[in-house]
């Protein structure tokens, strides 16, 4: 059987999200955009439990204005709350590759530390982190990530949120099993956690998990993954995200020899993008991979050809899968 990657539906989290994007899988591709979207948006939403609700701030599309509203915020705040604005506005700063501005900054909250809490601590080793990642230099980005994780969990009480947040950047550094059990620890911690942020970040960790199962061809245990990350996605409201996740449950369907479920649901998807106004490339290349596994080649054909032309469309898409994209061109002529 063919394993046709997404292209970007793997997610990471709440990592930066340009030029680091995120991961939802079926390939890099989708699985990068995915992350950002997916978990950017969610946890714009939700509430914090502490007095200083950072995430609300946050518009990840938007550094610019992200960086007002801290600056905004930062005005009035003191202490502990004040080093915390100084890292996110750091953050912003190496979203727009502003490197050295993001530098300088995090060395002016480094020098308050010493008589600073835990929070603005791991805030201050994660964004130190995310911008040695986000330039290149994943060897010093790892350790502050793995240091943050250890300062969130040590921590009277745990910052079960910023825990998450680390666990869930180790993996974009080292990737492979390594990755795989930073990833699996940070779902652990979510599942039993009441902090908001952590809960806001599971079902995109639940995501990474099932796709880590399923890379190591553990179909069978991949796909009760899928599925708890599917509820927890629709739980959400929040759409494409609930779409997607239902896209992976298919896609591992496919994967377990299971064809005529898998493209009930990608029918069901095709009906649903097409609704939204946004028909899925990625939908109508299952759909085609679906039908030639099942030996309906002229049924396939014409979905081959929809995935091609839309696909196509896609300039990253192009760039990066060009045998990707000859093979649909091809067996849409077949």
């Amino acid at each position: 059987m063919v394993r046709v990657r997404r292209s970007v539906r793997r997610t990471a989290a709440c990592a930066d999200r340009s030029p680091e994007q995120a991961r939802l899988k079926p390939s890099r591709l989708r699985a990068t955009a995915v992350r950002a979207l997916l978990i950017g948006a969610f946890l714009a939403g939700s509430p914090s439990a502490r007095a200083l609700d950072i995430d609300v701030m946050w518009e990840y599309a938007d550094p610019a204005a992200s960086e007002q509203r801290f600056r905004e915020a930062l005005s009035a705040a003191t202490g502990d709350d004040r080093l915390e604005l100084q890292t996110q506005i750091a953050r912003t700063f190496s979203l727009r590759r502003r490197f050295k501005e993001a530098h300088a900054l995090l060395d002016e909250v480094q020098q308050a530390l010493p008589t600073a809490g835990p929070a603005p601590r791991v805030r201050y080793l994660l964004e130190r982190g995310r911008t040695f990642n986000s330039s290149g230099d994943k060897a010093r980005a790892k350790p502050l990530f793995v240091e943050a994780w250890q300062v969130a969990i040590a921590s009277t009480p745990p910052l079960d949120g910023l825990a998450v947040d680390a666990a869930h950047m180790v993996p974009i550094v080292v990737g492979g099993d390594e990755g795989a059990q930073w990833t699996a620890r940070g779902v652990a911690l979510a599942r039993r956690s009441t902090d908001a942020k952590a809960r806001a970040l599971l079902p995109a960790l639940l995501n990474n998990h099932a796709w880590n199962l399923h890379d190591a061809q553990r179909f069978a245990d991949a796909l009760p993954v899928f599925r708890e990350a599917e509820v927890a996605w629709h739980a959400t409201g929040r759409q494409p995200q609930g779409r997607i996740a239902t896209w992976s449950v298919a896609r591992c369907l496919r994967s377990l020899g299971q064809f005529e479920a898998a493209l009930k649901l990608q029918l069901d998807l095709e009906r649903a993008w097409s609704q939204a106004g946004t028909p899925d490339g990625y939908v109508f290349e299952e759909i085609a991979e679906l039908h030639l596994a099942l030996g309906r080649s002229a049924a396939a054909r014409p979905y081959f050809k929809l995935a091609a032309d839309t696909l196509g469309n896609d300039a990253g898409f192009a760039r990066r899968e060009p045998a990707r994209l000859q093979r649909l061109r091809d067996l849409a002529q077949d």
